[in-house]
């Protein structure tokens, strides 16, 4: 697959991976063989990045769990979030987090949706600092706490941030995204699919014949090489419960990627639905 660079570190990572929002919940056995076929498919298809938050119900658990039966923590890259008011409750947070993700370390904590961003990122460092995370961000999911945001981009040192942006979602990419290239931080794509609203608006068309033109063979691969074309992402989490997604999914980080042209003829062709 192809891979995009960390800036602040140069370390590498598939420009698809997973996120676990709302699907994964594992209150069956039959819910979590589903689900641990498709981390142990996504490892074995050279998927890396995880993306989850304690908000997300028993998400956190059941990666924790399921990674540990599979054996492949260590070749994956798991991106958690802290949303709690007041040190002691981020801490406590976070010690909770380790315990389910069963880690000693995480690859990236980040500030979610902004809550109590400065207090959470002062431990977000100390915890760098004592090598219990890797890298440090913050996020957002509504266009409604960019200009927040983006002050926040301007004012602190982030490895990573994470964004709502989709071919119909396009707000990020006027000062978000611009913004963290020139500051050197990776760019994690939240909603990538629109929030579902997007299969429904292709549903039952054909895609355009100009999608070979970039390796295209599916509206899942149209949405997600849209994104992950832009210079400014590192990578794409869209949610990824069952097998023939994953596979799906993650064939659009193979193959040709549109080009600045064509990702304008993309934008036209949507917005005309």
């Amino acid at each position: 697959m192809i891979q995009r660079k960390i800036s602040s570190s140069g370390e590498s990572v598939p420009i698809i991976g997973i996120g676990t929002s709302r699907r994964y919940q594992g209150t069956t056995e039959a819910e979590r063989a589903q689900l641990r076929d498709v981390l142990r498919r996504f490892k074995d298809l050279g998927g890396k990045v995880i993306d989850t938050a304690p908000a997300y119900g028993n998400a956190e658990t059941v990666v924790g769990d399921l990674v540990g039966e599979l054996g492949i923590r260590d070749s994956l890259f798991i991106a958690t979030k802290v949303g709690s008011q007041g040190r002691d409750a981020g801490i406590e947070q976070m010690e909770q987090t380790l315990k389910r993700l069963r880690a000693s370390k995480i690859d990236l904590i980040a500030v979610h949706n902004l809550r109590d961003t400065r207090t959470q990122l002062r431990t977000l460092r100390e915890w760098k600092q004592a090598s219990r995370i890797r890298y440090v961000g913050i996020t957002t999911a509504s266009d409604r706490q960019y200009q927040e945001f983006e002050q926040t981009m301007k004012t602190e040192t982030l490895d990573f941030i994470q964004v709502d942006y989709a071919i119909d979602n396009r707000s990020a990419d006027e000062r978000i995204l611009p913004l963290a290239a020139d500051r050197g931080m990776a760019v994690m794509i939240n909603l990538p699919f629109g929030q579902g609203q997007l299969f429904r608006a292709v549903q039952g068309q054909t895609l355009p014949p100009w999608a070979n033109d970039f390796d295209c063979a599916s509206w899942a691969h149209f949405f997600l090489k849209y994104i992950v074309s832009h210079p400014a992402v590192t990578c794409a989490i869209p949610g990824t419960a069952t097998v023939e997604y994953l596979v799906d999914n993650l064939g659009a980080a193979r193959g040709r990627l549109p080009e600045p042209a064509m990702r304008r003829r993309m934008e036209s062709f949507i917005d005309q639905l």
